[in-house]
């Protein structure tokens, strides 16, 4: 099988449902089984780096049926040397490279003087796909935007020297990942957190033939260098911006590589007509992120609920429920992950009321429900975790609900009030 010449560029959401139907568009495209590995650098410089890297590997076990190594490169500057060259040939025996969240600087830092680059380029001409996101994705193009030192810690706007991938295919720009950000509120956070102010500013010291190439979050634009198209897909758009002046791209639009390598020109132009696009084969997901499936599902099931109808409010409960495991591997939402098991909660207790109303029998409504949360507190029993288990075993007091550790296993049912 000959492998596909691909470069993928994710503005956020590399390991969020929003990205599943693209990572498994590119997995049909390669060997079965296709060797995968994951790029570790980014992150490699956190305490919890071992455990965002077992949460990648399962996303792509569980949501891509793809097997992802671990390159085991956090540190490659001062670290063993046959570390660092196995790590590396792993990278240079990968048909799929992907790399994601963390901090670009670092990256940099580690990945220069390396063979890191090489590598990358290599699978690019003679085939293979990476698959670069959020902080790596930062370091694809001419310069590097030190998201950190200057969102952070309060340095002055600067750019450092990036991987220049883009360059050798022949695009001459820097990638601003999380180009749509909105988690400032009422300050600007567009633009990877640096705001029109900054980014105004930086483009000026930009050479006149580098310009922005924007990527919204949960959102990817797909560079087929054997077809010469680039394909946006996700929810978004790509933007172009030239000085100020910004083109979108909307997402399922396939367009000219040339485009890319020369926007200032009206020659490159869309090719959609003519290429059958790769984003129509794109399932999309609803929701962009955990905080948004939690309402969408909450509001779904108050009106199940209103309607006495327990089936969708079943369904709906259960969905928040793997809606939490299917966000669980994306590194932003740990506050978004508080609030939906939160929702679910109060949807268990809910459903007991409504059960206790005459809704339908209470063990039979509520049972798969009072099973989740059973199911949480062994796990967080096994953990000894005993705060938390005992944070659940008073939940259910608080809905009439009684749980009893026998010799035969757990049993539950409803207290009877006085």
């Amino acid at each position: 099988m000959t492998l596909p010449r691909m470069l993928v560029i994710m503005g956020s959401g590399e390991t969020a449902p929003t990205m599943v139907p693209t990572h498994r568009l590119i997995s049909r495209m390669l060997p079965n089984p296709a060797r995968a590995t994951l790029l570790d650098t980014p992150y490699g410089f956190q305490e919890n780096a071992p455990e965002l890297a077992s949460k990648a590997v399962e996303y792509f076990n569980t949501s891509i049926n793809m097997k992802l190594d671990v390159a085991g490169l956090t540190q490659l500057i001062d670290a063993d040397a046959l570390a660092v060259e196995r790590g590396l040939q792993l990278v240079a025996d990968a048909h799929y490279v992907f790399a994601g969240p963390g901090s670009p600087t670092y990256a940099l830092r580690q990945w220069h003087g390396s063979a890191l680059a090489g590598l990358l380029v290599k699978k690019l001409r003679d085939g293979g796909v990476v698959t670069f996101a959020s902080a790596a994705a930062l370091t694809l193009g001419r310069f590097t935007l030190p998201v950190y030192e200057i969102y952070k810690a309060g340095a002055n706007p600067y750019w450092l020297e990036g991987l220049d991938i883009l360059g050798e295919i022949g695009i001459n720009a820097v990638v601003i990942p999380h180009y749509n950000n909105a988690e400032g509120g009422h300050h600007d956070t567009r633009f990877c957190y640096m705001g029109e102010r900054r980014l105004s500013v930086m483009e000026t010291e930009l050479p006149d033939d580098v310009y922005v190439l924007g990527v919204d979050e949960h959102t990817g634009l797909m560079l087929d260098l054997d077809a010469h198209t680039a394909t946006v897909v996700g929810k978004g758009v790509i933007s172009l911006r030239l000085r100020g002046a910004t083109t979108e791209i909307v997402s399922g639009e396939v367009f000219s590589i040339d485009r890319l390598r020369n926007p200032w020109s009206d020659a490159a132009t869309s090719v959609a007509a003519v290429v059958e696009p790769i984003a129509s084969t794109v399932v999309e997901t609803a929701d962009s992120n955990l905080r948004q499936a939690t309402d969408r599902l909450n509001i779904a099931f108050q009106t199940a609920i209103d309607n006495a109808d327990a089936d969708a409010a079943a369904r709906a409960a259960l969905e928040l429920d793997d809606a939490i495991a299917g966000w669980s591997a994306d590194t932003l939402q740990s506050s978004d992950a508080d609030y939906a098991r939160s929702v679910l909660r109060s949807m268990v207790t809910r459903l007991a009321g409504a059960a206790t109303a005459g809704l339908r029998d209470p063990r039979e409504v509520v049972g798969p429900f009072v099973q989740i949360l059973l199911d949480l507190r062994a796990q967080v029993r096994t953990d000894k975790r005993f705060d938390l288990s005992d944070l659940i075993r008073d939940r259910f007091a608080e809905i009439n609900v009684e749980v009893r550790d026998t010799p035969q296993g757990v049993e539950w049912g409803f207290r009877q009030e006085d």
